[in-house]
């Protein structure tokens, strides 16, 4: 892959063979038939492989999440085509270096050659360096291929994306992780293969396991477990406990303000609504364990108590505002305790959305009526020229009835008849006032 600070073009790179590299960097694949997953965008027939084979590779942005193969698939095409490929991050790279890219573009479209600039991470690219791309991909002096783990719709700005097709890649599965595993293993030229790894079975699950869909962890789990293996002279032998050991922990897909992040809070939601604590204490776990931030989710236990319990369980507000209040107080892990209990006990309660629905319909009436005056016995009489002015007059004060209770107006006359709150019959809210 030709490095935009490179000094001169050079044809695409081979670092595979650099023995210092990380093992997930080795064993890159370099051309199509290498290349494990994604068989929806490059098996047979599929739309990447046939612009590949046509050597006619359009504008795209590949979204998926870490380790699916963007960058691997990137550089394929690279190996592929006629283009040069010109690689830049989008954590580092500015307006001046794409700059940079167009001048050296436009002197190779004079000479009758093609160029790639491929963008990693293109989704910390603000407006200005994604309007720098923009005028260049549309006049057709570079394609560009873009690499995101996080939504196109949200992050790349729309004049660029309706010059680019999105393609999404998936999480490998375990089958293709391990596939994976297996190459790098028998692999004596980039590989793991001149030192005869010996791999238990259940160590090798254990690295598929871990790897949660990701290639690079996987690889990288291998690596760490045969150098910290200690060699015989029949080879190296990785059992599973030394894997766990040097893994510590399953790798979890997990961005506080990426997809998942959105994703995992709506499952959690809508688990808790739709009264399933199983669900609830599921979706709660994968977030807490990814890192999110305890009080996000106590937020929006609190929201969900108003919303969605409501006056069916009155208790529930309480239950949640509390369990906001002890994850602040002591934080995680020990959070963990008073959000599960809320989720759970929100996830039992009876549910209720008579609140939410009552304030749309008063909003609702708002918009259509508009600032209707207050009637003159609801006004406070303040002074005497308010009262002579009917400011509170007839106003009848409820402690003085039977009950606690009167009948009078407090509705503007225009909408007396009006009915917002409609008690939904479940748990405590109960339609009494019918």
């Amino acid at each position: 892959m030709q490095s935009l600070f490179d000094d001169e073009p050079r044809g695409p790179a081979r670092p595979h063979s650099d023995r210092d590299a990380p093992l997930a960097a080795r064993m890159r694949p370099r051309m199509l038939d290498e290349f494990v997953g994604q068989e929806h965008l490059v098996g047979p027939g599929r739309a990447i492989r046939q612009a590949i084979e046509r050597d006619h590779v359009p504008s795209m942005i590949l979204w998926g999440p870490p380790g699916s193969g963007k960058t691997t698939l990137a550089e394929v095409i690279s190996h592929h085509t006629r283009a040069e490929l010109i690689a830049v991050s989008g954590v580092s790279a500015g307006v001046a270096d794409l700059r940079r890219v167009a001048e050296r573009a436009a002197h190779r479209r004079a000479a009758g050659e093609r160029t790639i600039l491929f963008i990693d991470e293109i989704h910390r690219f603000n407006k200005a360096q994604q309007d720098a791309v923009l005028p260049h991909v549309e006049s057709g002096r570079y394609t560009l291929i873009g690499a995101t783990t996080e939504n196109p719709s949200f992050e790349v700005n729309n004049a660029l994306l309706s010059r680019t097709r999105v393609y999404r890649l998936e999480p490998l599965t375990d089958d293709e992780v391990a596939r994976i595993v297996e190459r790098a293993l028998g692999d004596a030229e980039r590989g793991l293969g001149a030192f005869h790894v010996k791999l238990e079975p259940d160590a090798r699950a254990a690295i598929v396991s871990l790897a949660n869909g990701d290639a690079r962890v996987a690889l990288n789990t291998l690596e760490l477990a045969v150098q910290a293996a200690e060699p015989t002279p029949d080879g190296v032998y990785v059992a599973k406990g030394l894997v766990e050991q040097v893994a510590q922990r399953r790798a979890l897909r997990y961005d506080r303000a990426g997809d998942l992040h959105y994703d995992l809070a709506s499952a959690l939601i809508k688990s808790i609504r739709g009264s399933d604590p199983d669900a609830a204490v599921y979706w709660l776990a994968r977030m807490l364990e990814a890192g999110e931030d305890p009080l996000f989710v106590a937020r929006r236990l609190v929201i969900l108590a108003s919303e969605d319990v409501g006056l069916a369980d009155p208790l529930a507000l309480p239950v949640a505002v509390a369990a906001q209040q002890a994850a602040h107080f002591v934080g995680m892990p020990e959070a963990l305790f008073p959000l599960t209990e809320a989720a759970l006990y929100l996830a039992r309660a009876p549910k209720s959305d008579s609140a939410k629905v009552a304030y749309g319909a008063a909003r609702a009436e708002i918009e259509r009526s508009g600032d209707l005056p207050v009637p003159l016995h609801l006004r406070n009489a303040v002074t005497g020229l308010m009262r002579s002015m009917g400011y509170g007059k007839g106003y009848q004060y409820a402690h003085d009835f039977p009950g606690h209770v009167v009948e009078q107006q407090h509705l503007p006359a225009e909408i007396a008849d009006a009915r917002f709150y409609r008690p939904s019959g479940t748990g405590k809210d109960a339609p009494d006032a019918e």
